[in-house]
């Protein structure tokens, strides 16, 4: 009896902890099987609030019959106590203070932001823009993609800036839940996207959808904020009086670590690129307009340097500048205005330089045009686009 109830005390007190981390964090097989990722993500998020207990029961059934073959057993009973029990220990200190996200991947400590004027940054880092009520911040993907998170003020309104290293997903978020200011950690991934914790609640979100997963809030998401990809240079000539995240000392290294992903020429298995296309982490822009979801081919529309499609029921069109790593969706308005008569082209031609002209659809002679309106577009991993929006289809060129 004794025996027994010292293994199955073991078992408490290791599987439960191993599990609960396994289930959301990349560890080989632990994020594969789409179809059983959410059942796994609800057994992770059930072990997460019950591990106590769990822990309970499992030191009360070790204790007894560990201190009876301390005391009583010879050396070889001894040893075959104390190794068990050093193998728990070991396990409850890896998954609870070295495995977990928030462990690995820290919030910022010193968050510092610096006018696009004395921005320490290259011209060709990618940054995540919000643009609110007239104020413009950009966040660089190679800081934010560490964090996965900073939480802001931009324009007087609460912001949520995330990015996602292993999806290539950048998204902004209001943190206000139910009406009050939230607060988030990271607690691990679902589909291989970052999921973040709740503080009130203990709910988990989403990082590519905004969308709760599991917990009391279950079936809520967060409104999303319009952002935009970008590099600062373009961030600091659209927006000259904007504001850059800067480098949080404190992290020096941990940005090292991310120096060549922008450019997608990372080594790594999780956060590298497939430089052909269609592969699981081939990169594509993704957009969504009137519930149609269709992935667009990030090295075809380089080569092509546009591309023009109908979307959810609009002329769409893509734009990547030759040998820059911007990129801009808009969509076709239905009223024509006169074409350099009206002050609202001249301020969008003005604003938006050498990008204005695709921007510009042409209605029958050159006297009158269609300007288009912007329309949210991320480029991500199709391995994240597909998974997230299931009904997507893939632009194919025409012949």
């Amino acid at each position: 009896m004794r025996i027994t109830g010292f293994l199955l005390g073991l078992l408490l007190l290791i599987v439960p902890e191993v599990l609960r981390v396994y289930y959301i964090m990349p560890f080989p097989g632990s994020q594969e099987d789409v179809a059983t990722d959410l059942r796994q993500v609800d057994l992770a998020y059930w072990l997460h609030h019950n591990v106590w207990w769990l822990r309970l029961l499992g030191l009360a059934l070790v204790v007894g019959p560990a201190l009876h073959y301390l005391r009583n057993g010879g050396w070889l009973k001894r040893i075959g106590v104390l190794l068990p029990l050093a193998l728990a220990a070991t396990v409850f200190y890896l998954f609870n203070f070295k495995f977990m996200a928030d462990k690995m991947f820290l919030p910022v400590e010193h968050k510092v932001m610096a006018a696009v004027t004395k921005d320490s940054g290259g011209a060709n880092d990618l940054v995540i823009a919000v643009e609110r009520n007239g104020e413009a911040r950009a966040y660089p993907i190679e800081l934010i993609g560490y964090h996965h998170q900073v939480l802001d003020t931009i324009g007087g309104e609460a912001v949520m800036v995330t990015y996602c290293t292993v999806c290539r997903t950048g998204r902004a978020y209001s943190p206000v839940v139910n009406g009050q200011a939230e607060t988030f950690r990271l607690v691990g991934m679902d589909h291989f996207n970052a999921m973040f914790e709740d503080s009130r609640t203990g709910s988990w979100w989403r990082q590519a959808t905004g969308e709760c997963i599991a917990g009391p809030l279950k079936g809520q998401a967060l409104p999303e904020v319009s952002s935009t990809q970008l590099t600062r240079a373009k961030f600091a000539r659209l927006h000259p009086q904007g504001l850059v995240l800067q480098p949080d000392p404190a992290f020096a290294k941990a940005y090292e670590g991310l120096k060549e992903y922008d450019e997608g020429t990372m080594v790594s298995s999780l956060e590298g690129r497939d430089t052909a296309s269609w592969q699981p982490k081939s990169w594509v822009v993704g957009v969504v307009h009137n519930g149609m979801a269709r992935a667009y081919d990030w090295n075809e529309l380089r080569d092509r340097g546009g591309i023009r499609d109908t979307l959810g029921g609009i002329e769409i069109q893509l734009i990547a500048p030759p040998r820059s790593s911007n990129f801009l969706v808009w969509g076709k308005l239905s009223a024509p205005v006169p074409f350099l008569e009206d002050s609202t082209v001249r301020e969008i031609v003005s604003v938006l330089d050498n990008w204005y002209a695709p921007f510009i659809f042409p209605v029958g002679d050159s006297s009158q045009v269609v300007i288009g309106s912007p329309i949210p577009a991320y480029q991500e991993y199709w391995h994240s686009w597909r998974t997230f929006h299931p009904n997507t289809t893939r632009y194919e060129k025409t012949p």
